[in-house]
């Protein structure tokens, strides 16, 4: 099973003519957000799979031809408080959109709303256990988790709830973006107990 993941800048390895050629073997894609819609498009379009995302906290607006004004990339699926099994993977995702509040644009929230938005997905995670025998295979957010890839300046702390539902559901993957990889010391991926929480920046291509 690969996942493509990718956030917050559009890498010209994954919007090019050979994007067949490169990432053929992906089975489904997932957006941890800040990325122009036409983009995650031209993904869906050319590797034709399934392709999931939550909104980051700088969102692209984009004007159709008939003066449709959206946001959202058609043919993806928006994570966004849900709790989604993908049929051709078999996985279980989940998402939670945006960032912490630190200049109190759209798509941001504090500790308290991003508490009160994860605890929609437990009565789903608990049906899951029933049905599927686990919880959740992909937690899919934009900011990291408190103390798994956060940093310290108001804009990029990290969750506190994130961190509670990675301890007590324990998925396979946490994948999320936010953190800007510009010193090639900076983490990309760390082992977290069960879960392996590997921050999309640009892309990552993932082996579940």
């Amino acid at each position: 099973m690969k996942i493509l993941g990718l956030s917050d800048v559009v890498d010209q390895s994954v919007y090019s003519n050979n994007i067949r050629e490169r990432f053929g073997d992906i089975d489904i894609a997932v957006s941890c957000g800040d990325l122009p819609a036409p983009y995650l498009e031209y993904v869906v379009s050319m590797l034709d799979v399934p392709l999931y995302f939550v909104q980051g906290n700088h969102v692209y607006n984009i004007e159709t031809p008939d003066k449709e004004v959206r946001s959202y990339p058609e043919g993806a699926v928006n994570l966004h408080k849900r709790v989604v099994y993908d049929q051709k993977s078999k996985l279980i995702l989940a998402g939670i959109e945006g960032s912490l509040v630190y200049n109190f644009k759209p798509y941001q929230y504090t500790q308290v709303k991003m508490w009160q938005m994860v605890h929609t997905l437990v009565p789903r995670l608990l049906r899951n256990k029933v049905v599927y025998g686990r919880y959740l295979d992909v937690f899919v957010t934009h900011a990291a988790a408190t103390g798994l890839h956060d940093q310290d300046d108001p804009a990029h702390q990290g969750v506190d709830a994130f961190r509670w539902l990675i301890d007590t559901f324990k998925p396979s993957l946490h994948l999320h973006g936010h953190i800007h990889l510009y010193n090639p010391l900076t983490p990309r991926e760390t082992q977290h107990n069960e879960t392996r929480v590997i921050n999309t920046y640009g892309y990552r291509e993932i082996t579940l």
